[in-house]
């Protein structure tokens, strides 16, 4: 059993946006990949010959959550039918290098966009998670030593600095932020959109408690298109949670992911999506890539501290009070982790090259084209998703979508090939 953490992904967001863009009154769309990918996106008329007004905003939530509801379904079906196995099984070197990459390099932009309000705070906490992790990564400090169950002997102390080189960075610099704002220091640069998005978010005049129950915000809307935006959700987050397995397994020096463990890992996250469309969110839960290279880092792999953090988000979830404190850490601290975290991905999937033969033409071109490929379309799309028109929405939305998201890119390219080119 791996420590995963499941969370609302990245995955779920551009087929969301996607979604809305064709319900909402003032229309939007994912303008480029210059901007955004995938996390963030600028808004504009949507040029598409099939944008009409039809509905309202609460409308456009209830069937972006009827959406997350068919993901779930989706990805209960793969795990259950055993595919999410089968396919785990076959994914060689050439399939995890490439899509391993390609996850770390698609929050590259999230992080650049957040550290940017602020470079120095930034770059702070990317200095005191290096220097923890890496430089001081041995560092033993006597007074932490662990007692052990059995015998009253004192077990060796563990690596402290390295442990928590998440946790002191982060709290470290959030201290420092709070001392700047205390004293009336100017140091975060927000962009009037920014600056009223975290004010509207704030929730410190929300109750203490509050427990969200299913049908609050509307009973999620089925439609062709969410049924066809739920597929592609459900398909690119499956793929991003295989690649997280196959990541933590890696980081933790496990052995090799078993099919069976594949296929009850995605039923869970299947079944919280489930839950999650039935409370109106916008978004499922999918294994966390920041948490997994978290843990790469600290080697802090043990279940009990899943299940520590699962505790605090159930108690986070049901007071918005608590919750309103996350809305006010700096941005540029979550773009510093973002650096450190995802970095590991990128460097994870590289590692994978040793066990193949790089110097083969086919196996440079089938990394070389399917990381290229995931790069450019979106991109393409992005710029203009009206040339993508089959005359049919829903089979629009679903290919939209899916080539959106990089991760769908990398993986099927890379798989297609690496199982139908002989070599």
């Amino acid at each position: 059993r791996l420590p995963l953490v499941q969370i609302p992904s990245f995955e779920y967001l551009v087929p969301a946006m996607v979604l809305s863009s064709h319900l909402s009154p003032v229309y939007t769309r994912i303008t480029s990949l210059q901007n955004s990918l995938p996390g963030t996106a600028m808004a504009s008329t949507c040029p598409a010959p099939h944008c009409a007004i039809t509905g309202s905003r609460v409308a456009s939530l209830r069937e972006v959550s009827g959406a997350v509801l068919v993901s779930g379904l989706v990805q209960l079906v793969l795990g259950v039918s055993g595919m999410c196995g089968w396919a785990a099984r076959h994914c060689g070197p050439m399939v995890l290098a490439p899509s391993l990459s390609i996850i770390g390099l698609s929050a590259y932009k999230e992080a650049a966009f957040f550290c940017s309000t602020n470079w120095g705070i930034a770059l702070l906490l990317v200095l005191l998670a290096v220097t923890f992790s890496q430089h001081l990564g041995s560092c033993r400090l006597p007074f932490c030593a662990w007692p052990q169950a059995q015998g009253g002997s004192t077990e060796p102390s563990v690596p402290t600095l390295r442990t928590f080189s998440v946790l002191l960075p982060f709290a470290g610099v959030c201290i420092v932020c709070a001392i700047l704002s205390h004293l009336h220091i100017p140091w975060e640069s927000l962009d009037l959109a920014v600056a009223q998005l975290s004010w509207a978010n704030s929730t410190f005049h929300a109750p203490w408690l509050r427990i969200p129950y299913a049908g609050e915000w509307g009973w999620p809307l089925l439609t062709p298109r969410a049924l066809a935006v739920g597929i592609a959700m459900a398909i690119g987050c499956s793929m991003n949670s295989v690649g997280c397995y196959v990541l933590c397994g890696r980081l933790l020096q496990a052995p090799r992911l078993a099919p069976h463990a594949c296929n009850r890992g995605l039923c869970t996250e299947g079944l919280g999506s489930l839950l999650a469309g039935l409370l109106g969110t916008p978004g499922g839960t999918a294994a966390s890539i920041a948490n997994t290279c978290a843990t790469g880092l600290t080697q802090a792999g043990s279940r009990p501290s899943v299940q520590v953090s699962a505790l605090a988000c159930v108690v986070l979830g049901m007071s918005p009070r608590l919750a309103g404190l996350l809305t006010r850490i700096p941005l540029a601290v979550h773009g510093g982790v973002l650096c450190v975290t995802y970095a590991v991905a990128v460097g994870t999937g590289i590692s994978y090259f040793q066990y193949a033969d790089i110097d083969s033409g086919r196996n440079i071109f089938i990394v070389g084209f399917a990381m290229f490929m995931a790069l450019l379309v979106p991109r393409w799309l992005g710029a203009a998703p009206a040339h993508l028109a089959t005359g049919w929405v829903p089979l629009d939305l679903l290919f939209l979508s899916l080539l959106m998201v990089p991760v769908f890119l990398t993986g099927f390219l890379s798989f297609f090939l690496e199982n139908t080119v002989s070599g």
